[in-house]
């Protein structure tokens, strides 16, 4: 299994936020903080009316207070789930939703690369997690 002292954990953890933050637009809340991933996460739960343990779960821990802390929580808590690319599938079903929180650039607007990615993620279940969440 894979643990918090793997050096290929924190590679792939650092992986997965830049694509998941790699051409996504600025976004304020309403008081101003900026928005992450995390909010696209949530909001496109939310949209597919999913309601998510790890969105549950992440929101309770009081020490988190970024969205990217959020974030980096809900990967780790899908990986030990074997959940991360049904949740990120679910996410990135809505075209209209994907263009708002991302540019042009972004592989999740390619029908192609997005295939390819949660075809790699989907091979990720097959992997043991074992993290301190």
């Amino acid at each position: 299994p894979v643990t918090d002292g793997s050096r290929e954990l924190h590679s792939l953890c650092a992986q997965l936020e830049f694509l998941l933050q790699f051409d996504l637009k600025e976004k304020k809340s309403f008081f101003g903080q900026r928005k992450d991933y995390w909010d696209f996460l949530c909001q496109g739960l939310a949209q597919r009316r999913q309601e998510h343990e790890g969105i549950r779960f992440v929101t309770s821990l009081d020490k988190l207070k970024t969205p990217v802390g959020r974030g980096r929580a809900f990967l780790r808590y899908c990986l030990v789930h074997r959940q991360l690319a049904e949740s990120l599938q679910l996410c990135l079903l809505d075209s209209k939703n994907l263009s708002e929180w991302y540019y042009a650039r972004s592989p999740f607007l390619s029908p192609q690369r997005r295939a390819e990615i949660l075809g790699i993620l989907y091979e990720l279940d097959g992997v043991t997690f074992h993290l301190a969440l």
